[in-house]
């Protein structure tokens, strides 16, 4: 198999002009002919599904949720990256693109990434038209902030809640399509199948979660924008709902799977605290702006915060990192943080913690200052922990939150299966190893708004119609798919999904999370395929097909993961360097940075599917970098 990127040739900052002027268009009065489904619906989905209704299409489109607005983008708190340079502090595109690429380190396409930067700026105006609340100055004008990697402030911000205020602004152009009928919704409908007919994507199954019916949907194209797969580890950031089901199982029709070991761990969670927690809650990267974070110097500092003395603490970021401080990268402000503990530093139950201290930006800008630009954060986190922001500092540690892996896409972001696109958090295509603070919502609306419409028309105006639901693949895949859940319900074991996830999630956190080394991949790849043999024999399913049974729901999404978890791990193994949230502790400059091997890696890792007990065939994506100098990834 050759992948072919489809990269337009000439200069980079011509590259997509260049794009959109030799696609081909369909006729306005055709477009009504073609029919789309595009399954998730956050701010990839829904800002997808509205601009291909608004153009004409006949859009359906999927979620799980009982309501588009529960999307998990909704959970987005920081902000949203953009090139505007309002701040006149040295932005531009060109900055931006390097920002992303380097943040990333140099492990995604020139290409990708520089669109990315471009497209930016109209995001915003895009969103502001819409009504989105950003923050503003006094003057009127969009309030900036910084982020991680940066040293501008690019990153628009609706206090903490700019994912919920983005994907409002999505959801009201999402229904007002619903309300002309050129897109119509499908809520509670989870995905469970790709059809491929004649070797195009030509369908879906899902199955009504109120209902337990299945059936299958035909269309000339697939979209799918069903976000990412860090809820493998059990304990991450996503919502309790997100999960790998859409993605694997078009990876099982075809679709290649990319650097699947790409996962990201955000340096800013509320910490563990038992064996009660289904989900780890995320505070904000933007709170780096004005919080400092430190550790005691001394090991096993009992003390309160305010009882050790500025000269015993360590303000470890600002020490290591003195060109960037506490807005480092989230994978290097990770390891630090991980770091710090493993010397028995830590704060907190267990010592799994450091602060995030206000009290200098209290002094600074007063209370009332930080309570504008952050109130709500500090509300949430006092309400989980009892513990007031104000007078004490957070304690804060990693937790698994983004997936930077997905399936492989091509510049017109269509995976190697002819007429499936794959948006959003759900492709590998911009964020490289490691994904710059406030650059998903930057892609999501980017994919949807400003890159899809163009290049789905193309592949609609060469390929002509698909195959009608007629075609036996239908039938095949809904077959398999009601197969599958009786086979679900027919388990009589004595554990629930739950207790073998969070068993799952362990063995990934403690080999395949924030470091990992050969002999613990090979530990956690011995122990997999056993876990997902005792699944099959012991797992507990309760309640019947035919009505709403979330442990049936769980059940399918942890049977999923139990096979992704593999692949994962195989490919963190074959990536013998360290690159981003890719961290193999045998690969390390002398001062503990990741160490990457351009010449044996510089290059986008595709599996393939080959069947279950067969070994998945790599194939790569050479990487080659015109217009950026490869260089030692460097903060300091």
């Amino acid at each position: 198999m050759k992948l072919d990127a489809k990269i337009p040739a000439g200069p980079l900052a011509e590259k997509w002009e260049r794009r959109r002027l030799e696609l081909k268009l369909v006729n306005p009065a055709n477009k009504r002919k073609f029919e789309i489904l595009v399954v998730g619906s956050g701010l990839a989905g829904a800002s997808a599904a509205a601009s291909l209704g608004e153009l004409g299409y006949r859009v359906k489109c999927f979620c799980f949720q009982d309501s588009a607005r529960r999307a998990h983008s909704i959970a987005a708190q920081g902000g949203i990256n953009a090139a505007k340079n309002y701040q006149n502090d040295g932005d531009s595109v060109e900055r931006l693109f390097h920002d992303t690429l380097k943040g990333g380190d140099f492990r995604s396409r020139e290409a990708n990434v520089y669109r990315l930067a471009q497209v930016s700026n109209a995001i915003i105006d895009q969103c502001a038209a819409q009504g989105v609340p950003f923050a503003r100055e006094y003057g009127g004008a969009l309030a900036n902030r910084s982020f991680g990697g940066a040293q501008v402030s690019r990153t628009f911000y609706a206090r903490g809640q700019t994912g919920q205020q983005l994907l409002l602004g999505a959801y009201q152009a999402l229904s007002r399509q619903i309300a002309l009928g050129s897109v119509k919704l499908f809520t509670r409908s989870e995905m469970l199948d790709l059809v491929v007919a004649d070797g195009r994507a030509s369908g879906i199954v899902v199955r009504d979660l109120v209902s337990g019916k299945i059936t299958s949907h035909a269309a000339d194209a697939v979209v799918l924008a069903t976000g990412g797969y860090s809820s493998v580890f059990y304990l991450s950031t996503n919502a309790m709902g997100c999960n790998v089901t859409a993605i694997w199982r078009a990876h099982k029709k075809g679709a290649l799977f990319a650097n699947p070991c790409f996962t990201q761990i955000h340096p800013t969670c509320i910490p563990v605290t038992g064996d009660h927690q289904s989900k780890l809650t995320l505070m904000s990267e933007s709170l780096r702006n004005d919080g400092r974070i430190w550790a005691p110097k001394k090991k096993g500092d009992g003390r309160k915060p305010s009882g050790i003395p500025e000269s015993e603490r360590d303000y470890y970021l600002e020490r290591k990192y003195p060109g960037f401080g506490n807005l480092a990268p989230r994978d290097i402000a990770s390891r630090s943080a991980k770091e710090v503990c493993d010397e028995g530093r830590g704060v907190g139950a267990g010592g799994r913690g450091v602060y995030l201290d206000f009290s200098d930006a209290v002094k600074r800008l007063g209370q009332d200052s930080i309570r504008e630009r952050y109130g709500n954060l500090f509300d949430m986190y006092e309400k989980i922990t009892g513990e007031n922001p104000y007078q004490a500092p957070m304690r804060i540690y990693p937790a698994a939150h983004y997936a930077m892996g997905g399936l492989w896409v091509d510049y017109n972001l269509m995976s190697n299966l002819a007429g499936l696109f794959v948006i959003g958090e759900a492709n590998f295509s911009d964020h490289g190893a490691n994904r710059l603070g406030a650059s998903a919502l930057m892609q999501g609306l980017a994919d949807g708004y400003f890159i899809l419409p163009y290049t789905i028309g193309d592949y609609l105006a060469r390929n002509g119609k698909g195959q009608a639901a007629g075609h036996p693949e239908f039938r095949k895949s809904e077959s398999a798919v009601s197969s599958r859940v009786q086979k679900l319900l027919a388990a009589n074991g004595r554990r629930t999904a739950d207790s073998f996830h969070r068993e799952l999630g362990h063995l990934l956190w403690e080999h395949c999370g924030m470091a990992r080394n050969r002999a613990g991949l090979e530990k956690a790849l011995e122990r997999i395929p056993a876990l997902r043999a005792e699944f099959w024999q012991n797992l507990k399913v309760t309640g019947s097909g035919e009505d709403l049974n979330p442990a049936l729901e769980r059940a399918g999404r942890v049977a999923d993961f139990m096979e992704f978890a593999e692949l994962l791990c195989r490919d963190a193994q074959a990536r013998a360097e360290s690159c981003g949230g890719h961290f193999r502790e045998e690969f390390q400059t002398p001062d503990g940075e990741a160490l990457r091997d351009d010449k044996n890696f510089s290059h986008v890792a595709a599996w393939e599917y080959k069947g279950e007990s067969v070994d998945p065939e790599l194939h790569k994506e050479s990487l080659t970098f015109e217009n950026v100098s490869l260089e030692q990834r460097s903060y300091k």
